[in-house]
């Protein structure tokens, strides 16, 4: 008999327990939700800034020119192709402020490898790298950006073709794909609903979507929008067809990566090895590196052929089918 006030104890210490960690969770959740809640008011306030901020440099066709979206795309002027690189990479960066760290990069690299090297010939040779360093971490950023929304595609494709199919409007779809998927496909779906709600024709919204990214999917996708609301058809079964379509080619180009991996990689350890080589030569032995910094000529010529070879290997793995 004495056990059973210790049982009524444990039971009413462990209910306790039980109940504070219930609330607790409660708490957070609650918690959680308002932040969540906070960010996407704040990444749809964003969205309408950008939308407005964007809607200036939009160019709307003329009265006799057709709206409908080509495969091939181009920015105007080299300042829009620059705006929307560095914007396309995800950076909070304007392109002043990247040509501003560029210029620091370059002070800095010239600066401490003169100081280290005793002799600024090779800190100026470093230089045109420093200066494309931040360039270079941008259109990474960028390419990466870009593929994330590639493989995103298919399920907003599949999940536009489920709204339309329920009888509900492109304009809906492309809201639910904003607040359904993350980034980057929330962004550039987002924006373009935006875009709309700001009185911009849809036909011109989804042309600058494709136009933005580049990607030739959306351009596709786009082209069959544009020839949809001209002759007609199921747009959601051309969906789901571009949804599997998009996932056959993301399979081939997975098997290219595989099948070129170990030539990508040697092309990678040529291409850093000599200036490493180089590098470190003029440190250990300082004296005998002099002996070629005295043919800058020779230097010019091999950094240029390096720079060649690693352009071509480029264009070789990197291609569109």
């Amino acid at each position: 008999m004495a056990s059973v006030p210790l049982i009524l104890a444990f039971a009413a210490v462990f209910l306790g327990v039980l109940g504070i960690n219930f609330l607790l969770v409660d708490l957070d959740e609650r918690r959680r939700s308002r932040e969540r809640e906070r960010q996407e008011e704040e990444f749809r306030a964003e969205q309408r800034t950008r939308a407005r901020a964007g809607l200036e440099h939009v160019v709307l066709p003329a009265a006799n020119e057709s709206t409908e979206t080509p495969l091939e795309m181009e920015f105007g002027t080299w300042r829009e192709r620059l705006a929307w690189f560095v914007e396309q990479s995800g950076v909070k960066l304007t392109p002043f402020q990247l040509a501003l760290f560029s210029l620091l990069a370059v002070i800095a690299i010239v600066g401490g490898g003169g100081l280290l090297l005793h002799h600024w010939l090779p800190a100026m040779a470093l230089a045109p790298l420093a200066a494309a360093a931040p360039w270079l971490v941008v259109s990474i950023k960028k390419r990466r950006r870009l593929a994330r929304l590639q493989a995103q595609l298919p399920d907003v494709f599949d999940m536009m073709s489920r709204i339309l199919r329920s009888g509900q409007t492109m304009s809906q779809a492309l809201q639910a794909v904003a607040d359904a998927f993350p980034r980057p496909a929330s962004e550039e779906f987002g924006y373009c609903y935006e875009q709309q709600n700001l009185g911009l024709s849809p036909a011109v919204a989804l042309h600058e979507l494709a136009r933005r990214t580049g990607l030739l999917e959306l351009k596709i996708f786009v082209l069959a929008v544009g020839v949809h609301r001209q002759t007609g058809g199921n747009l959601a079964e051309l969906l789901d067809k571009l949804s599997a379509i998009i996932r056959d080619r993301s399979r081939i180009r997975g098997m290219i990566k595989s099948l070129t991996a170990e030539g990508r990689f040697q092309a990678i350890v040529l291409l850093l090895l000599p200036p490493l080589l180089l590098a470190a030569i003029s440190v250990i032995n300082h004296a005998y590196a002099m002996v070629l910094y005295q043919y800058p000529t020779l230097l010019a010529t091999t950094a240029a052929l390096m720079v060649l070879g690693a352009g071509w290997m480029f264009r070789i793995i990197h291609f569109d089918f």
